[in-house]
């Protein structure tokens, strides 16, 4: 849902500025009244700046609050794994959950910045943040369904990139063993 809110309202905002940069091309080197062109390009700047800012801060409220990534503290019930990246390994806490339970990954890095991305059964990312040297970003995720999700790294951080992996197991019981 969040995906295709930020897909449409960027294609809204592109198709936005390209009518803008047309219609600038358009008029731009015509001959006429410098007062009357003055003042029409006055009122046409300050209503797409108005039209823009208005548009700018409910989008920015709607993306921002359904963001997996939070600093609030756990709530009751809420699992906290504690994640850290390695050139080129992911070191998890714990790798076996159950569908909808409720989990904080505690991501950080060991050394350079690593982006830690959650990958369904059918290799579509549910959820990613950034692991970085000496800072926690915390992940809330809920496994929708059981199966084997994937954890790569969406951040270049060296030759063996590409081998960075990690498997969790999402079961339908109610608690998940710990591994």
């Amino acid at each position: 849902m969040l995906q295709e809110v930020a897909w449409y309202g960027t294609l809204i905002g592109v198709a936005a500025l390209a009518a803008v940069f047309l219609w600038v091309a358009r008029h731009a080197g015509q001959p006429g009244d410098p007062e009357r062109i003055g003042a029409g390009a006055s009122r046409g700047r300050r209503a797409l700046t108005w039209t823009l800012g208005l548009a700018f801060a409910p989008i920015t409220a709607v993306s921002l609050w359904a963001a997996p990534i939070r600093s609030e503290a756990p709530a009751a019930g809420e699992r906290i794994v504690e994640v850290v990246g390695h050139q080129w390994y992911w070191e998890i806490g714990a790798t076996r959950f159950s569908v909808d339970e409720p989990v904080i990954f505690r991501v950080t890095s060991a050394d350079v910045n690593h982006a830690f991305a959650i990958y369904d059964p059918d290799m579509q990312v549910i959820a990613q943040t950034q692991a970085m040297p000496g800072y926690f970003n915390g992940l809330r995720v809920r496994f929708p369904r059981p199966g084997q999700y994937k954890v790569l790294c969406l951040e270049y951080c060296g030759l063996v990139h590409h081998s960075m992996l990690a498997t969790l197991d999402v079961t339908a019981s109610a608690v998940a063993e710990m591994r």
